[in-house]
């Protein structure tokens, strides 16, 4: 019998992407699973785990895996699954980091110029109230050009984005603690100290990094504060790193004059949700002002085939006994 390789959730097709690669090797099973729950007695044989971002791996779930070799989370984040439990379990677990790093990047370019050219808030308005059919409605709009796009995170996502925004001619800024020097002066970018540093003359923020206990909620009322009034913000991370009350409240007083938001902590959003209700009230400045995407920066046809083509290609090596590459724990 064959080595069992399960993929928790996301994928419900005929898996042929995975069966080419793990071929004669493992046989691959989809769950499309939109909870942790609904995989009680489905993976504690598994020998290799795929997963995405639909549902999380606790170390409840973690704890009845009885031979399992790696768990791959086949995209970038990894925050949804308990990566100390398993490694006390003995079990590695890797991530894809360069999957979707081209469509991510292309799509916080894509919502900063739409916020930063008023084209969303054109669309918007225009649709509702036709009258008056002239530019002054979004008015004060800006040159992009020596305009500050400020990067939080510069790994390989926010160096990507930080080139687009550098070849709009903007001047790109950064703030990443955990980034060896050097990376300012190969890319031609500024590097700051210090967050309220970096935010203090951004005019578009653009946010990179991981969801950590260090970055949960880092973008708040607090740090929204320092941006000059006016501003735009621009979260393709993770829902987390952005406290959603203060992004709404800060679009109603207009310290933000718009923001795009592709990542939310929890995803469906709850009927709750503080910021989608102010997106939906046409009585909000956010009707008007705020983009939101169901979690889809990361898509692209070519882009969806890498992310399983790599995560299989991960599981071919645990289960065949080669060294593993992008271990996060």
């Amino acid at each position: 019998m064959l080595p069992q390789i399960v993929i928790t959730d996301f994928i419900d097709d005929d898996l042929q992407v995975e069966r080419d690669i793990l071929l004669g090797v493992a046989d691959v099973r989809a769950l499309n699973a939109h909870s942790e729950s609904e995989l009680q007695g489905q993976i504690e044989q598994a020998a290799a785990i795929m997963m995405y971002h639909n549902l999380s791996l606790s170390a409840a779930t973690i704890d009845r895996l009885q031979d399992c070799r790696l768990i791959v989370r086949c995209g970038v984040g990894f925050d949804n699954v308990d990566r100390v439990r398993a490694r006390q379990r003995g079990i590695p677990v890797a991530n894809v980091p360069d999957y979707g790093t081209e469509e991510v990047a292309d799509s916080a370019i894509a919502m900063a110029l739409s916020l930063a050219r008023g084209v969303h808030f054109y669309n918007q308005r225009l649709r509702h109230t036709p009258d008056p059919w002239e530019y002054r409605v979004a008015a004060p709009i800006h040159r992009l050009r020596d305009r500050v796009f400020a990067v939080v995170g510069l790994g390989r996502i926010g160096t990507a984005t930080a080139l687009r925004a550098k070849a709009c001619g903007m001047t790109v800024r950064f703030y990443d603690p955990y980034k060896p020097d050097g990376y300012d002066k190969a890319l031609g970018v500024e590097r700051v100290e210090s967050l309220q540093t970096l935010l203090a003359e951004a005019q578009i923020l653009s946010v990179h990094c991981p969801l950590t206990p260090e970055t949960h909620h880092m973008i708040n009322a607090e740090s929204l504060s320092w941006m000059p009034r006016g501003g735009y913000l621009v979260n393709t991370a993770r829902g987390a790193v952005v406290e959603l009350g203060a992004v709404t409240e800060a679009l109603r007083s207009g310290q933000l004059a718009g923001a795009a938001i592709d990542v939310l902590p929890d995803e469906p959003p709850t009927a709750d949700n503080v910021l989608l209700a102010a997106w939906r009230d046409p009585q909000h400045p956010a009707h008007e002002r705020l983009i939101i995407n169901p979690h889809s920066a990361f898509y692209s046809e070519e882009g969806l085939i890498d992310m399983r083509r790599k995560g299989s290609q991960a599981c071919l090596r645990a289960i065949t006994g080669k060294p593993l590459r992008n271990i996060v724990n």
